[in-house]
């Protein structure tokens, strides 16, 4: 047996697999611990086992095969199909690919450029598309990302009282220049729920180097009812809204969720940063490290 990494696997993790799979060998091994509520193993590049670390990583997982039930029937890209389920542990086939950055989309040619936004932007439109009464059938609830103005107006407080302390004026400045539109109301953040992924990040996104195309799609553990605009934030962070932009021919109803997802992109870091000051988990503070910075101001044509 060889490890794709050198961490130890607990053998509870190894046992479960082999009672679930009792004719595997275990030829290869990669462990992945870097998920905030499940653990990977994945044999022999073909089999990902998910294990819950907590009693809400458990919640989550029932929650995710409920609804990649729904997901499954709507949209084209390959997305995780359960084979094996039970409380705090799943399984599924391996999706080859690695996580597409922007730095990789934009070596590509105009081509496979524009063949993988036509993806990411039917992708969104197919899973904001999934007819209401279906949703309510499938007893889909909120999405853990889903925000109110009350919300927001919150999250302002708390960055003040907490970050603040830390910043320099400039970034209080831009944080109270973010958050303007929203206390004034000039920010129009009404909208119709509809089932959203709440976290599609890089990682989340499978590129096949040999097609340059989406292989897939995965991780919906934060799907649910919300604002489709959470979603096209977290491609601004992904992307830059140059790359977004292309995105409208296939997702036509952008120009009405841009401005609140570009207000949503820029309260990303101070989320997470005020999760890493509230927890003391400094990896929290840093999570958003990367994002693109191409984002219009909130109002721009």
């Amino acid at each position: 047996m060889t490890l794709g990494v050198t961490v130890n696997i607990p053998s509870e993790y190894l046992e479960k697999i082999r009672a679930v799979y009792p004719n595997i060998s275990f030829e290869h091994l990669d462990f992945n611990q870097d998920g905030m509520v499940n653990v990977l193993v994945v044999v022999n590049h073909d089999l990902v086992c998910r294990f819950a670390k907590d009693d809400w990583g458990k919640e989550v997982l029932s929650h995710e095969v409920m609804v990649l039930e729904v997901v499954r029937n709507y949209v084209d890209l390959r997305v995780p199909h359960f084979e094996h389920q039970e409380v705090g542990f799943v399984s599924y086939r391996f999706i080859k690919g690695e996580p597409l950055s922007r730095n990789t989309l934009l070596k590509l040619s105009e081509a496979s450029q524009a063949r993988i936004i036509s993806q990411l932007a039917r992708f969104h439109q197919q899973l904001h598309s999934i007819p209401n009464e279906v949703l309510v059938n499938a007893e889909v609830p909120s999405s853990g990302a889903a925000r109110s103005r009350e919300d927001w107006l919150e999250l302002y407080e708390q960055v003040q009282e907490t970050l603040f302390p830390h910043l320099w004026r400039h970034q209080q400045t831009w944080i109270h220049e973010l958050f303007a539109p929203v206390i004034t109301g000039e920010l129009d953040l009404s909208y119709t729920p509809v089932l959203i992924d709440g976290d599609k990040a890089v990682y989340h996104i499978l590129f096949d180097s040999v097609s340059e195309s989406i292989s897939g799609v995965i991780d919906f553990g934060t799907a649910g009812l919300g604002d489709p605009a959470c979603d096209i934030a977290v491609q601004l962070g992904n992307y830059g809204e140059g790359i977004v932009r292309r995105m409208e021919s296939d997702y036509p109803m952008l120009p009405e969720v841009i401005d609140r997802a570009r207000f949503w992109v820029g309260t990303l870091e101070l989320q997470w940063a005020f999760a890493g000051i509230k927890y003391k988990d400094i990896s929290l503070s840093l999570a958003h490290i990367g994002l693109a910075r191409e984002v219009q101001p909130v109002g721009t044509r």
